[in-house]
Formats: C-alpha cells, structure tokens, sequence
C-alpha cells in the first residue's frame, strides 16, 4: 500500500535533501544487514490483489472514492485510476493451512467488495487488463484523487523531458501503436502481487530463485491478452506496463538499458543490500517528500524503492516495535481469474520458489541472467507455447516444462514445507495441473472467447464474470 504525500511540486533543496536522507538511511539498512538486526523469520505470506469497477453496460466506472470511503477497510485502497482498487491481505506466517487462510481472507474482502459495488450499480472484476477500456478512459480526469499519483505523473514526464509516451505491442493477429502524453495507460494493468519473507542470509537465494520463476508463472498465469479490442499477448500487461512508465536509467555493463519498470540488471551475488544500493546510485529521486517519523527510520528508502518498479521487488517493512522484515514481492502475474485461480497461482510460486532457493546447486549458477530474462519476455508474448532454455541447458516448450518437472517440483516442494495434503491436491493437482495440461489460462480464454462474441467485448467480459461463479478457469465453457 503506497504512502500518500502532501506535495506535488519540489525544489531542487528537496531533492538534494532527500538525497542526503537516502543515503543516511541506505547506510543504516546496510548496517543492520551487517549486524543481523533485520528478522530471520522466512515463508510468512500475503498478497495484494488489484481490481477494476464496472458499469452494467462493463464499462469502467471512475467509482473508487465512493466505493472505498463506503467500506472504510483500510486493507482496500485506491490505485492509479478511479476506476482501480486493490485488496490486501495480512501476513500469514508458514502453517500447513497457510493456502487456506490467504483463500479465506481473500475471499471475505472480495465478498464486502462485491456487495458495496452492487450496492452503487456497479460490479467488481479480476482480470489482467479490462477488455472493455477504451484508450480515452486512460486520462488524468479518471487519476485518482492521491497527490502521489499527480506528482508521479509530472516526475516521469520530466524524465523523459516531457516526451510522449509511445506504446508499441506486436501480436499473432494485431499491432497496437499509439501515444500518450502521462503515464495513464499503466492504470490498464492490474495485477496479483506475491509477498513473501525471508531472512537476509536466505535473501540472494530467494531473489534470483522468484527472477528464475519468472517465466513459468507468467505462462501458466496469464491473463491479459487484449486491449482496445487488439489480440496481443498472452500476457500484455508485461510491455504495456514498461512502455506507460518508460524511463532510462543507467545501462548494464552489455549496453543494455534499465528502466524503472524492468526484470532487473543481474542476479544477487552476495547480499540484497545490492539491490538497494542499485536504488541510491543509479535510480533518480521521483518524490523527494521530507518524513520526521521516528518510528521508522527507513521512511525514505522505502519511498524511493517504491518508485522502482522491478517485476521482483524487494520489500522492507518497519513494525510497529521497531523490527525490519525483508520481503520478496512478485509482481509479475495478473488478477483473477478467480479468487481459487489466485491462491493456486499463489501455491505455484511459493512453491517453485522454495525448491529453487534450496537446491544444493544454485540454479543461477546454470542459467544465465540473460537467459532467465529471454524467458520472461518469451512466456510474456507466447504463454504456454514459449520456447525456453531451463537450468538442464534443454529448450523446453513451456507447457511441456511446466506439466513435467516445475508443477512436480513446487507440489513435492510445498509437502516438504509442510502445507496441508488437502490444499496441495486441491490448489496444484486439481486447479494448476489441469489448467496448464489443457492450456486453458484466462489468456487463451478471452482469445477463444474474443472471436466466439465475434470481437464485442462488452459480451465477452459479461460471460467472464457469469462464469466465476463455475470455479477456476479451466473448468468454463
């Protein structure tokens, strides 16, 4: 949840000020990092889950402060556009009803969500990017009410020297092309975040394991194959939320460009202070805010790593006495479609994560960065049908990799953690297996289901919704 800021205009003393707060404070971290001072729990995990309002007629509704202000949850809060809400969850320590309790909470917010929306007219919907947005929905008169969303804005198109923002995705079938002229099209794209604690020693481990992860959960996850009425790929949120926020910011030592939404420069070598290291040296300050808040000494480290938008993200949260708990977020897989789709998705990354961290050879030691990230771009544009090298040095067919080694693994991995027998077979055997086997994602679903409708939208986001209530998603019409 991003912490909101009372300006939206700074001074060049802001920014030199925030600078100096930065460095005072990525010093400390490094410090604590050195001491042990930062928690050695691992395996808690809670998620953030981003939705959409809509109309009756599907069409998005600018509805969020209304909506949010009725249910005064401060676990639901606002996201880039009026039209965006996100659900979060608490943090579930590791028990073998961990996949339950995540369900269980998940399910009770949406349940009060739901409710509210139909209260005012309206529906809630999890789905990758809505199929029913029109390019002229993405403006700064459905900006959400947050002066960090402004000032966000004006920050990055000062970065880019106030040049337009210019959207190019290829599919199969269509092309899309266009420009804008804020960073509004980024409020397409919703998404299911994964956060899940580790300890520092544990932390290089765990990063390039969810960097490694990447690929197979975006094939087996995807949903977000349309936008303005264009096919384009299995999983367009990856391109089109680089491209709305595109900004340069250093290169890596092959001339490579890093920009603030990207897959990252390089896997963990020693320690994760490498990352926040990265974030002070090469990243520039978007939002030079001053906190004097004594209860948590990292305020602005936090706010600027919250201005780095890496699929992986590493998280730092200050509790209320006083402890440091680091946290891997994976922010590489859409919402919906269905709350059980979610927790399965859920399982498959908490496992496969574990397994990897945990091999006796570290599987970066066999797959290159590079390699790892030409997989995520391939899943991202090809889904299950991604050609991709694995840790064995083969080419593998994503489906194929997935049904035979990576869905075995995490399910053998979450037994060995010690989850429910019950939620192992119902979230890996009875929801992810069988999705993957018959290749129905939510992606290939609107596919089928945008050329069933004939291309009408409207239709097809009225089926999706009547056929949450069937289950997940491989079991629909």
């Amino acid at each position: 949840m991003g912490r909101e800021i009372d300006q939206t205009a700074f001074s060049q003393s802001d920014f030199a000020d925030f600078k100096g707060r930065l460095d005072s404070e990525t010093a400390l971290l490094l410090d604590w990092l050195k001491k042990g001072k930062v928690e050695r729990q691992s395996g808690t995990c809670g998620l953030e889950l981003e939705a959409c309002l809509i109309r009756s007629d599907h069409s998005p509704a600018p509805e969020n402060a209304p909506f949010i202000e009725a249910l005064s949850n401060p676990l639901v809060v606002p996201e880039l556009a009026k039209f965006n809400f996100e659900i979060n969850t608490p943090p579930f320590a590791p028990s073998p009803d961990l996949l339950r309790a995540l369900e269980d909470s998940l399910t009770r917010q949406w349940q009060a969500c739901s409710a509210q929306a139909e209260l005012m007219g309206l529906s809630a919907v999890q789905i990758g990017i809505l199929p029913t947005l029109r390019d002229e929905d993405l403006c700064l008169t459905n900006v959400s009410g947050q002066q960090r969303y402004l000032a966000l804005n004006q920050q990055i198109l000062k970065g880019r020297q106030f040049q337009p923002f210019r959207i190019d995705i290829r599919g199969d079938d269509d092309r899309l092309t266009l420009e804008h002229t804020d960073v509004m099209t980024e409020a397409a794209t919703t998404s299911l975040q994964i956060h899940v604690q580790v300890s520092p020693q544990q932390a290089v481990r765990f990063y390039n394991a969810a960097l490694i992860a990447s690929a197979p959960m975006v094939a087996a996850c995807a949903n977000s194959p349309l936008l303005f009425g264009k096919r384009l790929w299995p999983e367009t949120r990856i391109p089109l939320f680089e491209q709305s926020v595109a900004i340069p910011c250093f290169r890596r030592v092959n001339g490579q460009a890093v920009h603030r939404v990207c897959f990252g420069s390089g896997y963990l070598q020693h320690s994760v202070a490498e990352l926040f290291i990265e974030n002070r040296d090469e990243f520039p300050i978007l939002l030079p805010m001053q906190y004097d808040d004594s209860n948590n000494p990292l305020a602005h480290l936090q706010l600027h790593n919250g201005t780095i938008w890496r699929w992986n993200r590493p998280l730092l949260h200050v509790t209320s006495e006083g402890l440091v708990q680091l946290r891997i977020e994976h922010r590489a897989i859409p919402a919906g479609p269905t709350i059980t789709d979610s927790i399965a998705n859920i399982a498959l990354f908490y496992g496969l994560s574990h397994h990897l961290a945990t091999l006796d050879q570290a599987p970066e030691k066999e797959l290159t960065f590079d390699a790892a990230q030409q997989n995520f771009y391939a899943a991202a544009r090809y889904g299950l049908k991604a050609p991709v090298t694995w840790t064995d040095g083969r080419v593998w067919l994503m489906q194929d990799l997935l049904r035979q080694h990576i869905i075995p693994a995490a399910t053998s991995c979450l037994f060995d953690l010690g989850l429910a027998p019950r939620d192992i077979e119902h979230y890996m055997n009875n929801v992810m297996q069988p999705r993957v086997r018959s290749a129905k994602t939510g992606a290939q679903w609107q596919m089928d289901g945008f050329s069933r409708h004939s291309g009408n939208v409207a239709s097809l986001l009225a089926e999706y919704q009547s056929n949450q209530s069937i289950g997940p998603v491989h079991l629909w019409r």
